[in-house]
């Protein structure tokens, strides 16, 4: 017998670190560099009998169905050299079912069976079984088999393992009994002596506990809980990479960009390495927020760090650059990126949808048919969505057709809704209810706010009454629907019907969001509401507030005080609008930044007409260049240009007064928003 059969043969656990590596002993697989090259060496491994080396054998499985390239996985093969080796030990059986469980679902389910074979070949799992098994039902929802699988482990006794521990956490997180989850971690973590069990198993140990915390955390951000991820992420005494991660994207996640950019802010202060993960989980709230510093600076430290700009990480940093308004550093991103996917053109085609450049919009989406990629389904929503900021109906449905007919796609709710919203915006206002009427699938309150939205642009009273009705039986505590009715009341004087809405919208504890402008300066980000003055520098924002009013009276400019839509006199209009929150924000860039510098603000509401039309006048007066981006882009907004702006935003701003979409996040692989030049 070869001296090297028994290292594996009974209790399963690789080789110590003084034990030389059984794959020093058959270098031969570790020159692989296709499966091709395995099933040789397999075949000659047959031929000599070395199959018979329950070593060599387990090495042949080892690499095809756990190495860590996956171009070289093979499970289909694994699994067959794992049916014919004469002698199954703990350490085969492992790892058979880790490579099935790192797979797909459909294979994670066959890890479980293979589980359910194990055990009638009464061969006795260890601790290196159990994390596998518990993330393939995990990944599969099988909690039943999970609790029994945690039973067993109990049994064995490997309740105090941090792995085994970590895994059964995970799992509970992810089938979604968070009570479960939390009774194991209070149990072993919080209701430990700390001190104890640091001493306990070295760094080990607490490497393992630091992951059981960053699966809680990651299971209260999945319910929403950012308070209780809050708390917990506090109450650590060790963080990893992995700890600011996990908040970063959960914060995004449950679109709290503000917090996401200031724990992210946090992590920088503890001067932590920034991996690429780091990267790509705060870049989305950099997208947010607006914060082209902050997105210039993780651009820059990518690159001298050497972290890879790859197809996931380019993309984010091109959305980044679109929705700060600099759609011209996207595409340099771009068309350096070494290879393009259909990820990063579809990213592409969004940037220049979000800036109403159509026609580049189109010219990318062809140039991405002739590198020979074919559309996804998110390529075509933003496509669609260029079409419908452009007003491009015909082009429009071709593409919903060439979508369907040619690249066989089935249509997605989202492409239905930028439909509604193409038709809508062009004030095709009955056309549009009929599509949502035929629609094979049902429509969504994103849809109908679509066709709400559309009404209100183009005064269609009637019909915003029959769509907001709809909209208020199926989302009764959302506010859009009674707003934008109301809206539509008080736009034809009618105080009575806006006075019965507003009672309605009281009676039912429904609140409007306020209105919340950002501005981003030397890298803090500094809040603005309605009225607002709570700010440190509030008196000397206020005092160049009135230097802007007095000096736009003086350019000759009068408030647009019909955009007020309340019963009040023409003074108190005027006054109401004057300390809207952009206008207190442009205010605190014009005092906190060096004369010249550009400012650029974000609102989480769309901007009302005296603002744009004010902040205009603002940025020809101070000779600043001031743009400004919508988060909320579900209703409309009106924008224009100053003159001699050229080029294609200029065209279209000036063909179309209307813009809005249909829907927000789920028109991209990132989160929207747009940008207006003012």
């Amino acid at each position: 017998m070869n001296p090297t059969q028994t290292l594996y043969s009974s209790g399963g656990n690789p080789p110590s670190s003084h034990s030389t590596h059984p794959s020093s002993l058959f270098p031969q697989i570790n020159r692989c560099r296709t499966m091709r090259d395995l099933s040789q060496i397999h075949a000659t491994f047959v031929k000599s009998g070395q199959m018979r080396d329950t070593l060599a054998a387990a090495e042949l499985l080892r690499f095809c169905a756990t190495t860590s390239d996956l171009l070289h996985r093979d499970l289909d093969y694994a699994h067959k050299i794992f049916t014919q080796m004469p002698h199954r030990n703990t350490f085969s059986w492992n790892t058979i079912i880790r490579g099935f469980s790192e797979s797909d679902e459909e294979n994670a389910i066959i890890a479980i069976t293979l589980f359910h074979e194990m055990m009638k070949d009464s061969v006795e799992p260890n601790r290196f079984t159990f994390p596998s098994l518990l993330k393939a039902c995990a990944k599969t929802g099988r909690i039943e088999e999970g609790k029994q699988i945690h039973a067993l482990a109990l049994k064995l006794g490997l309740s105090g393992d941090e792995f085994v521990m970590s895994n059964l956490v995970r799992m509970y997180v992810m089938c979604g009994l968070m009570r479960d989850a939390c009774v194991l971690f209070y149990k072993n973590i919080i209701g430990r002596d700390m001190a104890v069990n640091m001493m306990v198993d070295g760094g080990r140990k607490r490497d393992g506990e630091v992951v059981i915390w960053n699966v809680m955390i990651d299971g209260y951000m999945r319910l929403g809980d950012c308070k209780a991820a809050r708390t917990l992420f506090d109450q650590m005494r060790v963080r990893s990479v992995v700890s600011w991660n996990t908040m970063i994207s959960g914060y995004c996640k449950n679109g709290c960009f503000k917090e996401a950019v200031e724990i992210f802010c946090e992590m920088r202060r503890a001067d932590l390495r920034l991996s690429y993960v780091t990267l790509v989980s705060v870049l989305p709230a950099v997208s947010r927020i607006g914060s082209l510093e902050l997105g210039e600076w993780l651009h820059s430290y990518a690159g001298s760090n050497r972290v890879e700009i790859d197809d996931v990480l380019g993309s984010a940093l091109i959305d980044m650059y679109s929705k700060c308004g600099v759609v011209e550093r996207a595409v340099e991103v771009f068309e350096r990126l070494p290879r393009k996917n259909v990820i990063t053109w579809s990213a592409m085609i969004n940037g220049f949808a979000i800036h109403g450049l159509a026609s580049d919009a189109i010219d990318c989406f062809c140039r991405m048919r002739e590198a020979g990629v074919k559309p996804s389904d998110v390529a075509y929503i933003n496509l669609l969505t260029a079409c419908s900021h452009a007003g491009l109906v015909e082009e429009g449905r071709k593409y919903f057709s060439q979508m369907v007919n040619v690249d066989g796609l089935d249509p997605r709710i989202e492409h239905y809704g930028c439909m509604v919203d193409l038709l809508g915006r062009s004030g095709l206002l009955e056309e549009a209810e009929q599509f949502i009427h035929n629609m094979p699938v049902k429509p969504d309150d994103v849809i109908w706010k679509a066709l709400l939205g559309a009404c209100r642009m183009h005064g269609n009273v009637e019909m915003g009454k029959r769509v907001a009705n709809i909209l208020m039986d199926m989302v009764p505590q959302d506010s859009g629907a009674y707003v934008a009715l109301s809206n539509m009341y008080a736009s034809q004087g009618n105080w009575s019907e806006v006075s019965e809405m507003r009672l309605r919208m009281k009676e039912m504890d429904i609140r409007k969001d306020p209105g919340c402008s950002w501005i981003d300066v030397d890298g803090v980000l500094h809040e603005f509401l309605v009225e607002d003055d709570s700010h440190p520098r509030a008196k000397v924002i206020n005092s160049k507030l009135v230097e802007i009013s007095e000096k736009l009276r003086l350019a000759g400019y009068r408030p647009i005080t019909t955009q007020v839509l309340l019963n009040l006199e023409e003074e108190d209009k005027e006054n109401a609008l004057h300390y809207h929150s952009e206008k207190i924000a442009v205010a605190f860039g014009l005092i906190s930044t060096t004369p010249g510098k550009p400012i650029r603000i974000v609102k989480n509401l769309r901007i009302c007409e005296d603002c744009h039309s004010s902040l205009k006048l603002i940025s020809k007066v101070y000779e600043r260049k001031i743009t400004r981006k919508d988060l909320d882009f579900r209703e409309s907004v009106r924008s224009l240009l100053p003159e001699g702006i050229n080029g294609t935003i200029d065209e279209f701003l000036h063909r179309f007064t209307g813009f809005s979409s249909a829907y927000d996040s789920r028109l991209s692989g990132f989160d929207s928003g747009n940008w207006w030049l003012v």
